[in-house]
């Protein structure tokens, strides 16, 4: 086991990359999926194109690396961030597009949120300015816009994600719900100096604390996957391509 699989879930591709253990790259394949724009300023990827680019990416570096999945001592991943990802934690089916970081329909909610005269408290917890940018506002529109989403996230049955859980959650079969520190902390609702979500923001913002994944180290113990023929665990994870 002297092989690490990298992969970087991108904003129009995905690729992987296999290294050996001097970091020398033995292997990589990449593959891009369609940008949906349902509306102008709206920016959606579906969650089946994120999922199956890495899985077949990763399938790819390992063939041109020459090596099969237990050779590999660990995967790491990296991924566009703030994406946001709504999905339902029984059958792992979303609820709707992910909502690319890109994307600007929750301006207006901003816009209000700061009439208000909570920017000082958010930029005090996050280090974040109100924007659409982040995954907060984001996620607070899926659940005021899906049809049955509030109540089913306020029983517990659904799960929030940036791009980063939603591969984890796949790549583990649905049972490892997380995120690191890099990914949280760009959501709008992740404390800096407390290194946990804040509960205040959540309500003000309208989200059940319940959605969200369990906060981890970069580097850390993400769980193990059986997708590529052999178990493998996920050891570190680093919002955007570092």
């Amino acid at each position: 086991m002297s092989y690490i699989l990298a992969i970087d879930q991108g904003t129009t591709s995905s690729r992987a990359i296999v290294f050996d253990a001097d970091m020398r790259p033995q292997g990589s394949a990449q593959e891009e999926f369609a940008q949906h724009f349902p509306r102008s300023g709206w920016v959606e990827h579906a969650p089946e194109d994120l999922w199956q680019t890495v899985l077949r990416s990763c399938e790819g570096a390992l063939r041109a690396a020459g090596i099969s999945a237990q050779a590999l001592a660990g995967i790491g991943i990296t991924n566009q961030r703030e994406t946001t990802l709504l999905w339902d934690r029984a059958t792992g089916e979303p609820l709707y597009n992910a909502i690319v970081w890109q994307d600007r329909r929750t301006s207006d909610a901003c816009a209000a949120l700061k009439e208000a005269g909570h920017e000082a408290l958010i930029r005090a917890k996050t280090g974040l300015l109100l924007d659409p940018y982040f995954s907060g506002t984001k996620l607070a529109w899926l659940l005021d816009s899906v049809e049955g989403a509030r109540a089913r996230a306020e029983a517990g049955e659904l799960a929030f994600g940036t791009v980063d859980s939603w591969l984890v959650w796949n790549l583990t079969g649905g049972r490892v719900h997380a995120t690191d520190a890099t990914n949280a902390s760009r959501t709008l609702l992740y404390d800096i100096h407390a290194g946990e979500w804040n509960e205040e923001i959540c309500t003000l913002l309208g989200v059940p604390m319940s959605l969200l994944p369990e906060v981890k180290d970069c580097s850390a113990l993400f769980g193990t996957t059986d997708v590529l023929g052999a178990t493998v665990p996920i050891l570190g994870i680093a919002g955007d391509q570092q």
